[in-house]
């Protein structure tokens, strides 16, 4: 790890604190309310291909997956269901965004080891409103010199937050969940980047390919990358 960063982003879902499971368990209680017009895997298939469709129109987030349940239900019943199919679809959404919010393993520590001693960031995609009652809830958001909600995380996207931060490709270290998301486009624009992979992770995020790279390292916990940046 080169001694030049001072500027070290974390990537907040699954990376901070628990978020994927809720969606695959809405998911799964999801399918239950239309077992009687398709198998669980198809109505799962199906609300896959409508949440991809409408990334470009709600982003990423419980809200823009609340309303591709309800266009899911539409389609998938030809719009002949029971309003009150609807309103547990919606219920489910609501249940979600009142979730309790679960810190990972020795993210507190890690966070309490490393401010002052860097500038610490927040880089995360999402719903605007969610992410912030997330952090607030979280009880983390004092360690944080900034917040980054970004609609998405494409190159442009980590330009503009080191321009914003004043802060050299080769100063800024991402930590993250998703390759995806958190690796290949900061290494794409000369930064460096950490993957902590989780248990369980949005298909859409996946990556194929092995990655090699001299500014991409790979760690178990969190917390291993306290000895990577002796502290």
């Amino acid at each position: 790890m080169n001694n030049k960063i001072s500027v070290i982003a974390f990537d907040a879902d699954d990376t901070l604190w628990v978020n994927e499971p809720y969606f695959r368990e809405t998911e799964a209680l999801f399918a239950g309310l239309l077992e009687d017009f398709l198998p669980h895997h198809s109505i799962v298939a199906e609300l896959y291909k409508t949440e991809i469709a409408n990334l470009p129109l709600y982003g990423y987030g419980i809200k823009g997956f609340m309303l591709s349940m309800i266009e899911t239900i539409l389609r998938i019943t030809e719009g002949k269901v029971n309003p009150e199919v609807i309103n547990k679809a919606i219920q489910l959404g609501q249940e979600m965004l009142n979730k309790p919010i679960e810190l990972l393993d020795g993210v507190e520590d890690v966070l309490k080891a490393l401010h002052g001693k860097y500038k610490l960031v927040v880089a995360t995609k999402g719903d605007l409103l969610d992410q912030q009652r997330k952090l607030t809830k979280s009880g983390l958001d004092h360690y944080f010199h900034h917040i980054e909600i970004m609609s998405d995380k494409q190159q442009s996207d980590y330009q503009k937050l080191l321009k914003h931060l004043d802060c050299k490709p080769e100063e800024f270290l991402m930590l993250g969940n998703s390759l995806k998301s958190d690796v290949l486009p900061v290494l794409e624009i000369g930064g460096n980047a950490i993957h902590i992979p989780y248990h369980t992770t949005w298909v859409h995020e996946h990556v194929e390919h092995t990655i090699e790279h001299d500014n991409f390292y790979q760690m178990e916990t969190l917390s291993d990358v306290l000895s990577k940046l002796n502290v």
